[in-house]
Parts: structure tokens; sequence; C-alpha cells
């Protein structure tokens, strides 16, 4: 009789297993716990009654959470191995933790601070979260064609502006920079009619025709087209991330069809066997 098909799944050596708890539902939703509890103690640092109080539980509550942090991480490496470099939110992750491990005194001291990075770690640890920065990053090369042309857009009226209104407004049109940064107010529609336009309009009374336009474009139009690619890049992200799963579920499918046949085929060769080994007991029992 040829081998058996092993339709065992459980992980046999230490990395399989290893791998097996990383990837549990419970062990995801600790860590997720583990990153909240150490975002509400490093907000409570920040009050200086409650470290007078709890300081020190708060600080060991942050050692604590630091020490989970650092093995949950090491057990990535040593199952992942060199596919863990290969990760973005691998290396965000790495990074995040080995800044916790800086001194937080003498030159150093100014990098303490940064231990909040570690909250961010909750970007990666929640899925969503994850699709939600994935399409913020696949909208980048469309964003970068919209911050181009809104600096053609700022450029253009900044250098108009300030050779209409330089002379009479040196503080808001003085030059170049100057306009350029009163022309951001105007967009951000920030007190840009009583406390740009219409002051301005009292010595040129048709300024509206170039500040009106330019809110237009940029507040209106360009922000817009902001907001459009953006959406679009994360409809795709979620697209694809949809895909995915659904091609993970058919490998599973396919995995589970090909133990079946397997399985199939060995009930077929013991029935095949069966017989041949029942006519072997009965021609021994006769003679």
């Amino acid at each position: 009789m040829s081998e058996q098909v092993s339709l065992s799944t459980q992980p046999t050596s230490l990395r399989e297993r290893l791998r097996a708890l990383l990837q549990h539902p419970r062990t995801e939703r600790f860590i997720i716990a583990v990153i909240i509890l150490n975002a509400i103690t490093l907000g409570l640092e920040t009050f200086d009654g409650v470290m007078q109080r709890i300081g020190p539980v708060l600080l060991a509550l942050d050692a604590i959470a630091l020490w989970i942090f650092t093995v949950e991480l090491l057990a990535r490496i040593y199952v992942e191995r060199l596919h863990f470099v290969r990760g973005a939110w691998n290396i965000f992750d790495f990074i995040v933790v080995a800044i916790a491990w800086i001194p937080g005194s003498g030159p150093f001291a100014v990098l303490r601070a940064l231990r909040v990075l570690r909250v961010l770690r909750l970007i990666s640890a929640v899925p969503a979260m994850r699709r939600v920065v994935g399409g913020l990053l696949q909208a980048i090369p469309g964003v970068g064609a919209i911050i181009a042309l809104m600096g053609l857009v700022f450029y253009v009226f900044a250098v108009m502006t300030t050779m209409l209104y330089g002379e009479t407004f040196p503080e808001w049109f003085g030059d170049l920079w100057r306009s350029a940064y009163t022309l951001f107010q105007v967009m951000t529609l920030e007190s840009w009619s009583m406390g740009i336009v219409r002051p301005v309009m009292e010595k040129h009374p048709y300024a509206w025709a170039v500040f009106l336009p330019f809110i237009l474009i940029t507040s209106f139009t360009v922000l817009n087209l902001f907001i459009g690619i953006i959406v679009n890049a994360m409809q795709m992200e979620q697209e694809e991330a949809m895909h995915a799963e659904h091609e993970q579920r058919q490998k599973e499918i396919a995995e589970v069809l090909a133990e079946v046949k397997a399985l199939r085929a060995t009930v077929e060769e013991l029935r095949r066997e069966l017989p041949a080994s029942s006519a072997s007991s009965a021609g021994r029992d006769e003679g």
C-alpha cells in the first residue's frame, strides 16, 4: 500500500507554530489592545498631577508595552527572515520600535517625545487603516500633478498681486513670498473678505476681479480635484484588497479540494486492497 497522504494542518516546526501564533486573531487583538493602552499612558504622562500620583505605574506600563512590541517584532523577524525587509509596514514597525529604545537623556533627550510614534503602530495593526494609508500612497502621483498645477497658479497670481498691490499693501503683497502667503490665506477662506480683499478694494475697487477667480480656481476646483483623486485611489485600494482576499479564498478552496482528492484516492486504494487481503486470508484458512 502506498504512503497515505497526511491531512494534518497543524504546524510542526517552531517557526510554523510561531507564525500561526502571530497570525492568530487573539494575538492581533492583544497587540491592538496594548497599542491603545500605551497611547493612553503616553497621554497621561503629559499631565503633571497624574505623574505625581501614578507616574511610576505609567512608566512601568510604558516599559512593559515596549518589551511586548520588541518581542513581537523579533518573533516576526524570526518567522519571516529576509521577507521581513520586503514589507513596508514591517520596516515602519521596526523604525518605530527602534526609536523607542534610544536613550531619553543627554543629546538624545529630544527623541523621548518620539515615543508617541508607537501609537502609529495601530495603523499597521488594523487592516482598514492600512487600506486607507495605501490609498493615500497610491494617490501621490496624481496629487503631485495637482500640487504642480497649484504651484503654477500661485506663482502667476503672486506675481500679479505683487505688481498690482505691492506699493499700497507692502505687508501683504510686498514681495513674491508675502503675496504667496497672503494668497494661501485667501485660498483657505480664512478672513479673506473682511481681512484682505475688502481693505484692498478700498484703494483698488476692481481687486475683486483678481481675487474671485483665484478663489474659484483654487478653493473650488483644484481642491476638489485633490478629493477626487484621493477617493479614486482609495476605491482602487479597496478593490485590490477584495481581489486579493478572493484569490486567497480560491487558493484555500483549491488546497481543500486537493486534500479531498488525495483522501478519495487513498480510500479507493484501500478498497482495491481489501478484497485481495480477504482472499489471501481465506486461502491461508483453507490450507
